[in-house]
């Protein structure tokens, strides 16, 4: 295992628009630690840019009870497996400003004190700590609230998510063992790809395990909204905290569908701007692996993307009744048994599946969902028999 992570080093009801009541507690607003923090625009790691932070909460959400709040003594730990990477270094700053972590443990199996150095030396109230190889990792994992796994090799010139699977697929199954053994309560986000077989592959060891809860295994596909806001935005001359699209399937090529018929605002598109803007998010990861020439892929993105679903987890965790993500999780809204849409946040988790967004799709959209289907069913299929054959192995040998 080692070897293989050090190669990386490791909704809603339409039409209704909440604007969240300010909620005054102690926080790190930016890097500069301030008495109050409201949700209204200005909190969290995304600080004063009123853009970011609302495209960090999607805005197309039911209104929530008069006189809910987050409790301000709200504060979690959260483990990054795989912190020393590419992905898991500015995942961890960003995790670092948030004011709902009290405590941020980084593991990796090599070069993880630095980082925790020198994210140590931000002036943010979270404690860092770091954990080292293997005989650490159950250290890491105790107590932990939310664990996000961004360990495994990344995506390189010429590569496809499948090609990957081999060693992030063994890299994936050690770690979520470790978090069965030792946080089997925690939020699990699982960002190491191919997501459509590494979330199945997490899901297999936690029932082996005897602690599988569907509610709390995530496929962080928060990248496919992000970006969908980002180009649809772009397109249509739109500011871009309006712009909310939600993105189902799965997390690879095809898999990805932007259902832009349900963007809001609501915003018309040509057939040929559609078909565009769907083929560019879909292939927005190798038009980024691309313009790296072999020198990495989307890890800045993709960090900034996964720091927003954590933010998202750690609001649900604390009270906040209004948090709306897309996510690949075990679901009933298609016949597969996973699949990406936006999901209801709560204190245990998914609390539901919007299924309105799959209602009143385009033919185009309709057409998009079938022809993903047969790919999405193989790669779950793919993840869950390698957990099979694995502890077939370890029985017969």
């Amino acid at each position: 295992m080692a070897s293989s992570v050090a190669m990386n080093s490791v909704g809603a009801q339409a039409g209704l628009v909440s604007k969240p009541r300010n909620r005054n507690f102690t926080s790190c607003n930016g890097l500069k630690a301030t008495s109050s923090i409201s949700f209204e625009s200005r909190s969290s790691f995304l600080g004063h840019n009123a853009s970011l932070r609302s495209s960090a909460i999607p805005r197309i959400v039911p209104k929530a009870k008069a006189g809910s709040y987050i409790s301000p003594e709200a504060s979690y730990k959260v483990a990054v497996l795989g912190a020393a990477g590419g992905i898991g270094q500015p995942l961890s700053l960003l995790i670092k400003m948030s004011p709902l972590v009290s405590a941020l443990h980084l593991y990796d199996i090599a070069n993880v004190k630095g980082v925790a150095a020198d994210l140590s030396h931000c002036n943010t109230p979270s404690k860092v700590l770091d954990f080292t190889g293997p005989s650490e990792l159950a250290d890491c994992l105790k107590g932990v609230d939310v664990v996000v796994i961004p360990a495994g090799v990344p995506r390189k010139p010429g590569m496809t998510r499948d090609d990957l699977f081999n060693i992030n697929a063994g890299i994936v199954k050690t770690l979520v063992e470790a978090v069965a053994d030792n946080c089997p309560e925690a939020f699990i986000h699982i960002i190491s790809n191919p997501v459509n077989s590494t979330v199945p592959i997490a899901a297999e060891v936690l029932k082996q395990k005897g602690v599988y809860n569907p509610k709390k295994l995530f496929g962080v596909t928060t990248l496919d909204v992000v970006r969908a806001n980002t180009f649809v935005a772009q397109k249509k001359n739109l500011k871009l905290v309006d712009v909310d699209v939600p993105v189902v399937g799965g997390h690879a090529g095809i898999t990805i569908l932007p259902l832009l018929s349900k963007t809001r605002p609501s915003v018309t598109f040509t057939n040929e701007e559609t078909e565009e803007l769907t083929k560019r998010i879909q292939n927005a990861g190798t038009e980024v692996v691309e313009a790296k020439a072999g020198a990495g892929s989307a890890t800045l993105s993709m960090a900034y993307a996964a720091a927003r679903f954590v933010e998202s987890s750690l609001r649900a965790l604390a009270g906040d009744p209004d948090v709306y993500e897309c996510t690949f999780v075990q679901s009933e809204l298609t016949e597969l048994p996973f699949f990406a849409s936006r999901v209801k946040l709560g204190k245990n988790g998914v609390e539901s599946i919007i299924s309105a967004d799959l209602e009143g799709v385009t033919e185009y959209e309709a057409k998009a969902l079938e022809a993903l289907k047969p790919e999405l069913k193989a790669s779950i299929e793919k993840g869950i028999e390698f957990v099979h054959k694995q502890q077939a192995s370890a029985t017969s040998a």
